[in-house]
């Protein structure tokens, strides 16, 4: 059969082109915010900071690759993730760097160890701790993140109107906050925080999209 002898070359150079488009650190960082739930460009543009042509050009790359989908309303295009395994592919990749790469624990104990060297709440202990009312966990991110899905019973405070909701929260048992992610920032400032004003806190393991992907409960 005619090309039968390049057929392994055609097929690494497909797998090549998701390796490309994840190759860039805008791009994983659109992919972390789409795990949220479905954004416009518009929105995606204006959190990850980066102009709304420059993030179409992005978002374009990704969705070549197969790993975002897209929908028109209107004037704007709407782009989600094309399926949980992409949130699968990101943690791999995560967990190959913390394992192979000295500069990435370099950054994250620089940046991140600092604020909360206690070891993070596995998901399934603060599902059983949830459904037992031996925790309150928080939800830190914006309020259309929250309403896009979140852990069951989870109170949404935004990091920034966290000072304002100190005296809504119990201080005779642990606060869990939880973000997008493991490296979100949001939620090791929230402990952090929340610690210096005397409460017992500590951080949720990875993050929602992880706790959704796991299959756990969400609502």
């Amino acid at each position: 059969m005619p090309g039968k002898s390049h057929f392994k070359q055609d097929l690494f150079a497909q797998f090549a082109r998701v390796g490309k488009a994840l190759g860039n650190a805008n791009r994983l960082e659109l992919l972390e915010y789409l795990a949220q739930g479905e954004r416009s460009v518009e929105s995606l543009a204006k959190v990850s900071g980066l102009s709304v042509a420059n993030t179409s050009q992005h978002l374009q790359q990704l969705r070549q690759a197969g790993l975002v989908s897209n929908r028109k309303e209107g004037q704007h295009v709407h782009y989600r993730l094309s399926g949980g395994d992409v949130v699968h592919l990101l943690e791999c990749l995560r967990r190959f760097a913390e394992t192979h790469m000295a500069e990435v624990d370099r950054l994250i104990s620089a940046y991140l160890t600092v604020k909360d060297g206690l070891e993070p709440l596995p998901a399934n202990e603060l599902l059983d701790r949830a459904r037992d009312g031996l925790v309150t966990v928080i939800d830190v991110r914006p309020p259309e993140e929250f309403a896009a899905g979140h852990v069951p019973g989870a109170i949404n405070i935004p990091l920034s109107e966290l000072e304002r909701h100190l005296a809504d929260l119990p201080t005779d048992c642990e606060v869990v906050a939880y973000c997008r992610g493991p490296y979100c920032v949001l939620a090791y400032e929230a402990v952090e925080r929340l610690r210096k004003k005397g409460f017992q806190a500590r951080r949720l393991q990875d993050g929602f999209p992880e706790w959704k992907g796991a299959g756990l409960p969400v609502e």
